[in-house]
C-alpha cells in the first residue's frame, strides 16, 4: 500500500510539474535586427546570462519566438540580447530598457511582448522608427504558395497602454517605412503617425505588406489584362482575410471588427486596395485609394454595379494631376460608380492636386490627411471588446465534435480553422450535417472563421481539450 501511495505521489509530482511552465513569446522584433540573428533571455533564472545558449527563443517561423521556463514561484526579471549586453533590448526611443517583470503563479502561465529596440543601434543607414518591427520575413501565404515580408507599426504607448487599436493594412510594405528598401522613396508612414501621436491623435497598428517583385502585377489585379496578364488579386486578397489579419488579431491588441479596420495601397496597391474594401465590405469599413489603376479592367466598375452598398464605408480617393491623361477621369468615374448604387456623399472624399505626381513623395506628403479622415472618431480602447455571435458553436470547450447553428438566410456556411499563430490548420471547407469531427486535433486554442456565399461571416476562438 505504501508503495503504491508513493507511486501516486511521484506521478502527481510529474504532473504538476508538467504544469509548471512559463512561456515567454516576443510577438515582434525591431526592423534592424541583423537577418539570422538569435534571440536570447537573460534573467533571474539563469544568472542574469546573456549569452547561455540553453537560452535561445525558438523561431516559430511567422515572426515570433518564444522559449518555455520551469522557474520557481514568484517575480522572474528577464531582458532580451542578441548574446551580449552590447546587444540588450531598449526602449521605444532605443534608450534604456527596464527589466520586464512577471509574477509568476507556479502554473502554465503566458507572457507576450514586442522587443522595441536593440538599445543604442543604429538602423543602419535605414529610416524606420524604433517602433517599426519586421513581423517576418517569410510570413507564409498558402493561397499563393509561396511568402512575404510583414511589417508592423505600433503605437508609441503600445507597449504600456494596455489598450486595442484599430487596424490599417498597406501594400507595397516596403515603400513604407524605410528609405533603404523602398523603390523610389518612402512614404514615411511611422513619422507622419509618430508626429500626429505626440499632438494627441490616439494611435493605430500598420501592418505593411511588401509587394511580390515580379508578382506584383498579378498579385494586385482581380482580373486578367489581355495585354498585361495578371488576375491573382483574389488569392492575394484572400491571404489578407483569411491568412493574415486572424494572425494579427490573435497576436496583437486590435479592435478586429470592421469598424475599426482599413486597406490601402497606390497604383496597382489601389486597385487592389479598392477591390477589397468592396468585395470584403464585411471586414473593411475605410479604404484609401492613391492613385488607383483603374484602367486596368472595366471590371473594377463592374465589381461595385454587381456587389452594391452592403456596409457603411469611408472611401478616400486621392489623384494627381500630372498624372496619366485618364487617372482623374477614372477615379471620378468610379466616386460617380459609388454614388450610383447607394453610397453617400459622406462616405467618400475625392482630392486632387494640380502638382500631384504618381510618386511616393506625393503619396507620403497627402498619407497624413487620408489617415486623420478614414479614422476619425475610431479610438482605441481600454478593454477588449466581446464580438456578438451571429453563429453559434457547441461546445465549446470541444473533445471530439462542434456543433453550429446558423441563421435562417445563412445559405451553404464553410469553415476554415487556424491556429492562434496564424497558421491554417484545417483548410476552408462545407460544414455537413452542421457538426465537425475535431477529435484529431491536439488540445489548445484555435481561431474558427466561418464563411457564407464566399464571405467572411465572423471568426471565434474556440477550445479543443482532450
Amino acid at each position: 500500500m505504501k508503495k503504491r501511495i508513493s507511486l501516486l505521489m511521484l506521478g502527481l509530482c510529474l504532473g504538476l510539474s508538467l504544469l509548471a511552465q512559463l512561456t515567454i513569446k516576443v510577438t515582434a522584433i525591431p526592423a534592424n535586427t541583423p537577418a539570422n540573428a538569435s534571440i536570447y533571455v537573460a534573467g533571474t533564472f539563469n544568472n542574469w546570462a546573456a549569452d547561455n545558449t540553453d537560452y535561445i527563443l525558438a523561431d516559430n517561423g511567422d515572426g515570433t519566438y518564444q522559449i518555455v521556463l520551469t522557474p520557481a514561484a514568484g517575480l522572474v526579471k528577464f531582458k532580451f540580447t542578441r548574446g551580449s549586453w552590447e546587444t540588450v533590448e531598449g526602449n521605444a526611443n532605443g534608450g534604456f530598457q527596464a527589466d520586464h517583470e512577471v509574477q509568476y503563479n507556479g502554473g502554465e502561465q503566458t507572457v507576450a511582448l514586442p522587443i522595441l529596440s536593440w538599445e543604442g543601434s543604429s538602423n543602419g543607414g535605414g529610416t524606420a522608427a524604433a517602433n517599426v518591427f519586421i513581423l517576418s520575413d517569410n510570413f507564409p501565404i498558402p493561397q499563393l504558395n509561396r511568402s512575404r515580408r510583414i511589417w508592423i507599426y505600433l503605437p508609441p504607448d503600445y507597449a504600456t497602454s494596455g489598450k486595442y487599436y484599430p487596424v490599417l493594412y498597406m501594400q507595397d510594405g516596403q515603400n513604407l517605412f524605410d528609405a533603404n528598401t523602398s523603390f523610389s522613396g518612402e512614404w514615411q508612414v511611422d513619422e507622419a503617425l509618430n508626429q500626429l501621436f505626440s499632438q494627441g491623435d490616439q494611435g493605430i497598428i500598420v501592418i505593411g505588406i511588401d509587394n511580390g517583385g515580379a508578382s506584383r502585377l498579378d498579385e494586385y489585379t482581380p482580373w486578367p489584362n489581355p495585354s498585361y496578364g495578371g488576375g491573382a488579386g483574389a488569392a492575394y486578397v484572400d491571404f489578407i482575410v483569411e491568412t493574415l489579419k486572424p494572425h494579427i488579431d490573435s497576436t496583437f491588441r486590435t479592435r478586429p471588427q470592421r469598424e475599426y479596420t482599413g486597406i490601402m495601397g497606390s497604383s496597382l496597391g489601389g486597385l487592389i486596395s479598392m477591390y477589397a474594401a468592396i468585395e470584403h465590405q464585411d471586414v473593411f469599413s475605410k479604404a484609401g485609394i492613391f492613385s488607383p489603376s483603374f484602367w486596368f479592367s472595366e471590371f473594377a466598375y463592374s465589381q461595385v454595379n454587381e456587389l452594391g452598398k452592403q456596409h457603411e464605408m469611408r472611401i478616400y480617393f486621392l489623384a494627381g494631376e500630372n498624372e496619366s491623361a485618364s487617372m482623374v477621369p477614372d477615379l471620378n468615374r468610379m466616386y460617380n460608380t459609388l454614388r450610383s448604387v447607394g453610397f453617400e456623399e459622406s462616405e467618400l472624399l475625392r482630392t486632387t492636386h494640380a502638382d500631384g505626381q504618381h510618386s511616393e513623395w506625393y503619396w507620403a506628403r497627402e498619407f497624413p490627411a487620408a489617415y486623420q479622415w478614414l479614422f476619425a472618431n475610431t479610438l482605441p480602447t481600454a478593454t477588449e471588446e466581446p464580438q456578438h455571435a451571429v453563429v453559434k458553436i457547441a461546445p465549446n470547450p470541444a473533445d471530439s465534435m462542434l456543433h453550429f447553428s446558423f441563421p435562417p438566410d445563412v445559405v451553404a456556411p464553410q469553415f476554415a480553422l487556424y491556429s492562434m499563430d496564424g497558421k491554417l490548420v484545417i483548410p476552408r471547407q462545407s460544414i455537413v450535417g452542421k457538426a465537425v469531427d475535431v477529435s484529431h486535433l491536439k488540445s489548445g486554442t484555435y481561431l474558427c472563421k466561418l464563411f457564407a456565399k464566399k464571405k467572411l461571416l465572423e471568426s471565434q476562438k474556440i477550445v479543443i481539450v482532450h
